[in-house]
């Protein structure tokens, strides 16, 4: 069987960097963008295959799917890059005085709803025989029991709620894709856009680039064992409490 792995929000960072990864491990790699305007496509491989998909769009989901069915049966690794912490229109929450609707919204989109759609419609392509990983990128902060000192309302609770909805998904699989592993992924304090704001307090040993964070996780992925589906890891391998 040809071995296909599918990378959403491939278009820069840590989820590009999975995408370049993987086009050594495997026969074709699928990557999403939401813009053409991106780093993706500086990436050039034969195995290489380029969907563009909002996640927040499940109609762009259900299409990207699709397309994926029409070329092979199945995956044998998703994992979800997609995420946002602030962008041009927000920042996280410092305290109750800054939340608003709207802001709390768009969290949950793209942070939670986005990730159990995603399963939803790829469920499907991991129904085989073969060992396969629903893997999305979360945050320690979206664990309830570490958190210590509050803040980041919306982004917290996204995470929360992310991690939930993948729990759900993993006691789901267990019935219908018994061979997937599904897990939520800390990838620790990384050299992206979306740490870039808040790197200052951060040691230099403990600010990766995107090459040492996916190969740390990588690392975590090909040590998965069928019990571990549903668990929270961080980037050491250490579980996380939800």
């Amino acid at each position: 069987m040809t071995t296909a792995a599918l990378i959403v929000g491939a278009s820069q960072g840590i989820g590009l960097e999975f995408a370049r990864q993987f086009l050594e491990r495997v026969d074709r790699v699928y990557a999403t963008y939401r813009s053409p305007d991106c780093e993706l496509f500086n990436l050039e491989h034969p195995n290489l295959v380029r969907l563009p998909l909002d996640i927040t769009d499940e109609a762009q989901i259900e299409q990207a799917i699709a397309k994926i069915k029409s070329e092979t049966p199945a995956l044998h690794c998703v994992i979800n890059c997609v995420g946002v912490l602030h962008d041009e229109t927000m920042q996280p929450e410092k305290s109750l005085r800054h939340l608003n609707a709207d802001q709390l919204v768009k969290y949950f989109q793209i942070n939670s709803i986005g990730a159990a759609l995603l399963a939803k419609h790829v469920q499907p392509l991991l129904k085989h025989r073969d060992r396969a990983i629903l893997a999305t990128i979360s945050a320690k902060v979206g664990s309830i029991a570490d958190n210590q000192i509050g803040g980041w309302y919306g982004y917290r609770a996204s995470k929360a709620a992310l991690n939930m909805f993948m729990r759900t998904t993993a006691i789901e699989f267990k019935r219908t894709c018994p061979n997937a592993i599904v897990v939520t992924l800390h990838p620790g304090t990384t050299d992206t856009r979306l740490s870039k704001p808040f790197q200052r307090s951060v040691p230099p040993e403990k600010l990766f680039s995107v090459d040492r964070t996916v190969q740390q996780l990588l690392t975590v992925i090909d040590k998965l064992q069928d019990s571990d589906s549903g668990e929270f890891f961080s980037w050491d391998g250490s579980k996380l409490p939800y």
